[in-house]
This record gives structure tokens, C-alpha cells and sequence, in this order.
């Protein structure tokens, strides 16, 4: 079991959504964890993505315990026309009372449309479950944000709290989001793009309603664009969301990190 280094940097993040035990760490995952401890990120989410993820993501929740938090569910991009077997699979871990989150669940549009029915059976069944369970729901949606929220606008209850991972959308769709209830916009690296236009979004939208992520190894924010991602780059999405908002990086660490802790029920900030 790893004992890190105390980190002395303040303040402290939480990256909602990372990939970390992909094999692109394979080299340095030990130096990856501490250098986010490092830089202030104290508390790591792994969403799962299909059964061939799940011993990696176990080993890493067990190795770094109060540090990375494995959760369970079948992404969107793993669904196909027969999905019995992988979903028995992930409702009988997620009965175990392990996990922090079903995720990531959702649609997606951008690589297939084929199997867009099974996508959104598997997504309305694992919404059922995290409300039974009393579990929050970390959504994937890809060029199908339409599909998605009226998935979930149709499910949503008392009993159901969630983040739209990888937010890039519209103020008016943050505004849909944000009238669901208990439901966060997952901001990460692409708030850094010059181009990608979501910095202008959130100047409208603003911070209350934000959790930071990575979706490391994939899509890091400027200065790293392009190589591989990781969860010490946090507060470099951290500082472009304070400039959006107009408030200061502390405030966005605060407020990110209070409404995580709230969201996936990680104790006090």
C-alpha cells in the first residue's frame, strides 16, 4: 500500500474523471500519483469503462487507498447488440457497495450510431441502478447531448445526482443541466483550447455548478495539448476557468472541490 508524501501546496483539487490506470502510465504510475499529490490534487476518480478495465482500476483504488476511487459501469462506446453478460457483470459489482459512482454511462454518437437503442437500454438501467443504490452517475455524451438529457430529465428524481463528463456545450444545455437538480458540468482540459470556444461558455454560465477533471490520458489542457494527459494538470484547467468566471483559482479550487466531495461522498473538503 502506498504511504504518499504530504502534500504541502494549497489549494486543494479533486480530478473527477481519470483514465490513470491505462497503460499509458504503465512506465511511471507511481511518479504520475505523486506528482498530482504535489500539485494539490489530492483525490482521484476512475471511472470504468468495460470488463477488460476493471482489474487495473481495482488494483489502483487498492494501491492508493483515500487517494483514487474506483467507479463502476459500462461505458457507451463498449455497448453492442448483445449486452447481457457485461451488464450482469456490472450490476454484481456494483452490489457490492465498492464504488463511488456508475460511470462512465451515457450515449454517444460520434464513432457509431448503430447500436444507439442497446446504448440507451444500458443507460436507463444503470441510472435505476445508482438510484437505487443511492450511487451519482458520471455521463459520457458525444454529439448526442439531445438524446441524453431527455434520458435523463425522464429518469431523474430526488434520489438522482450526476456530472456531465467532458462539458463542451452551450449555455442554454449547461442551463438544462443545471435545472435537473444535483447535477455538475465536468470541466476539463478543452476550457483551455483557444479555439474550442467553452471559455466563453462558462463567462456565462460561471463556476457554481463545476467539478474540475483530466479524462486523463486524454485531451490535456494548454501547455500540454496534444501528449499525454494527467491529473497534476488540474490546476491548469483550474486557472482558465478563473479567468473565465472572473473569480480567483482559490475560489474555483473551494468550490470544485466542495462540490465533488458533496457529489460522490468523500467526507469533508
Amino acid at each position: 500500500m502506498y504511504k504518499p508524501k504530504t502534500p504541502n501546496l494549497a489549494p486543494m483539487f479533486v480530478d473527477t474523471h481519470a483514465h490513470l490506470y491505462s497503460s499509458k502510465f504503465g512506465d511511471d504510475r507511481a511518479e504520475m500519483v505523486q506528482r498530482a499529490l504535489d500539485a494539490g490534487v489530492t483525490k482521484l476518480l476512475l471511472p470504468n469503462v468495460d470488463h477488460e478495465s476493471i482489474d487495473a482500476m481495482h488494483t489502483l483504488a487498492e494501491e492508493y487507498p483515500g487517494i483514487c476511487y474506483p467507479m463502476m459501469g459500462l461505458h457507451p462506446c463498449s455497448v453492442g447488440a448483445d449486452n447481457t453478460a457485461s451488464m450482469k457483470q456490472v450490476e454484481a459489482l456494483l452490489r457490492t457497495g465498492t464504488y463511488f459512482g456508475v460511470g462512465e454511462i451515457g450515449t454517444d454518437l460520434h464513432w457509431d450510431k448503430t447500436f444507439l437503442a442497446q446504448q440507451e437500454e444500458v443507460f436507463r438501467q444503470q441510472i435505476r441502478w445508482a438510484k437505487e443504490l443511492e450511487l451519482p452517475i458520471v455521463i459520457h455524451c458525444r454529439q448526442s447531448f439531445a438524446e441524453t438529457i431527455a434520458i435523463v430529465e425522464a429518469e431523474n428524481g430526488k434520489d438522482l445526482r450526476g456530472v456531465f463528463h467532458c462539458f463542451t456545450g452551450s449555455a442554454e444545455e449547461a442551463a438544462r443541466i443545471v435545472a435537473l437538480g444535483d447535477f455538475y458540468l465536468g470541466i476539463g482540459g478543452v476550457v483551455t483550447f483557444p479555439k474550442g470556444g467553452l471559455a466563453e461558455t462558462m463567462a456565462v454560465v460561471g463556476h457554481e455548478h463545476c467539478v474540475l477533471e483530466t479524462d486523463a490520458p486524454y485531451l490535456a489542457p494548454v501547455p500540454f495539448r496534444g501528449k499525454r494527459n494527467e491529473s497534476a494538470y488540474i490546476p491548469h484547467i483550474a486557472a482558465k476557468l478563473a479567468e473565465a468566471t472572473g473569480v480567483s483559482v482559490a475560489t474555483i479550487a473551494k468550490i470544485t472541490t466542495a462540490n465533488a466531495m458533496k457529489l460522490f461522498g468523500l467526507g469533508e473538503s
